[in-house]
């Protein structure tokens, strides 16, 4: 991708305004239509907002969006929304043994509540503020039980497909472990043994760098440096390796732009959150700046390995190695097509990644590493330029989507197809739609000098 030198928080700010009058709208219409019986809404199907089961993982990106929109204009009625729905609705999700996806639900709704609280943009309520903490510290503890052990003195959250499998996924979701650590809570085990929230949140994260990261080490033939897989296989009867795999990616050697997207905002509010612990906390697993390192330097490959092959608007196609990208000339070095025959795009990726490189980059520069710093931050204001406008920005008032041309599941063909395209394009996710007010927020937050949001904060 090319990466603007010039574009800074401040000059997104008018783009930004416009987003955000796009998402009243857009959040307003799903919550007047929306009937909760049939589920959540996870994708548009000609502009409406549809089921799929599969999990029930999007529902706390309903209501984070409209706890985001209160957040960036300060409308009550959003609030209203995001926390009526998050306290009648979003129980279950804290209990829930079958999925991985727990930082994806409960951060966005009980984790806002509580950071504005925090902040003082909401008033405080002692009791208020005890729910969602406790809210928060059961839904890290049962994320962290889903639990693997690996050959290698290591372990994993797995993912629902069962104990063998882990996903690139859950390093994003890995957030909700770290903030009931933070909170004081601890998982018990049998015969009353406690286990160490961070000590799964850091086994977990380095088990995804070394199964699911790849660095240019020779480890099979598709080893290219930031490269990621979706899913790692192990044989649970002794927990080694097996083979790569990917549910929602073209191949297990290629990569799901969307899986590295995951990675790459996962490891860098890893970082974020890891470095204002206590060098103490990190003596049973090598020190505080070992740790530091090998989450950076998972973080610096998948972020380079987004910016050398992504089109040059910094949209991704929904996988590296799609095979109909070699239909499409020069496919790096223009921006993204969205409307092309051959392959879709997928910018909820780069709603996901486009944070995931400023953080790193305010990170990197917070440790001396100013140029480099600077190179991942702008690469991000790139991306979102292009994201909050047109093609990309829904100008629609009949279309409940905010951010067009998402895809969810290209393998198994659950996105709509307009008549007469070869591909799905034109629609919106919310995970998509969610990140992408995610990403304005901390844009915002920065132009105008304001605090900046972080999951444990």
């Amino acid at each position: 991708m090319k990466i603007d030198s010039v574009i800074t928080a401040a000059s997104l700010l008018s783009k930004m305004e416009n987003l955000f009058e796009w998402s009243a709208k857009k959040i307003l219409s799903i919550e007047k239509t929306w009937n909760p019986n049939q589920g959540s809404p996870v994708f548009t199907v000609q502009g409406k907002y549809a089921a799929r089961g599969w999990t029930e993982w999007t529902q706390g990106f309903q209501y984070g969006c409209a706890l985001l929109q209160f957040d960036a204009v300060g409308d009550e009625r959003f609030f209203e929304i995001g926390r009526k729905h998050t306290i009648e609705r979003m129980t279950p999700h804290l209990t829930h043994i079958g999925v991985h996806d727990h930082g994806f639900n409960n951060i966005s709704t009980y984790g806002h509540l509580r950071r504005l609280m925090n902040e003082g943009r909401i008033p405080e309520n002692l009791w208020e503020r005890r729910y969602y903490e406790l809210a928060l510290k059961v839904s890290g503890a049962v994320q962290a039980s889903r639990w693997s052990a690996t050959s290698d003195g290591l372990g994993y959250i797995y993912s629902f497909n069962g104990p063998h499998s882990l996903f690139v996924d859950t390093i994003r979701t890995l957030r909700i472990v770290g903030l009931s650590h933070k909170l004081g809570h601890v998982l018990m085990g049998e015969n009353d043994q406690p286990i160490s929230l961070l000590q799964r949140l850091i086994h977990h994260a380095l088990a995804t760098a070394r199964y699911n990261i790849y660095f240019g080490q020779g480890r099979d033939a598709y080893d290219a440096r930031g490269r990621t897989v979706h899913e790692a296989i192990f044989n649970r009867n002794d927990g080694r390796f097996r083979c790569p795999s990917s549910q929602q990616g073209y191949s297990p050697f290629t990569t799901w732009t969307r899986g590295l997207a995951w990675a790459m905002l996962g490891f860098a509010e890893q970082l974020e959150f890891l470095e204002t612990l206590a060098e103490e906390e990190f003596s049973p697993w090598g020190g505080k700046s070992s740790t530091l390192n090998k989450f950076l330097e998972a973080a610096r490959a998948v972020s380079e390995f987004y910016i050398e092959n992504t089109p040059a608007d910094g949209i991704p196609y929904w996988d590296s190695g799609a095979p109909g990208l070699a239909r499409l000339n020069d496919v790096l070095n223009r921006p993204a097509d969205p409307f092309n025959r051959h392959e879709p795009v997928d910018s909820s990726a780069a709603a996901i990644a486009a944070q995931g490189l400023i953080r790193l980059g305010n990170y990197l520069i917070a440790k001396n590493a100013e140029s480099e710093g600077q190179r991942f931050r702008q690469a991000g204001f790139a991306m979102a330029a292009t994201l909050f406008d047109a093609p990309y920005l829904s100008l629609d008032e009949n279309h409940q989507g905010l951010i067009l041309h998402s895809v969810y599941h290209r393998p198994n063909g659950w996105d709509y197809i307009p008549p007469g395209a070869s591909i799905p394009y034109g629609e919106s996710s919310m995970w998509g739609d969610y990140h992408a007010l995610e990403l304005a927020v901390l844009i915002l937050r920065e132009a105008k000098g304001d605090i900046y949001p972080t999951f444990f904060s």
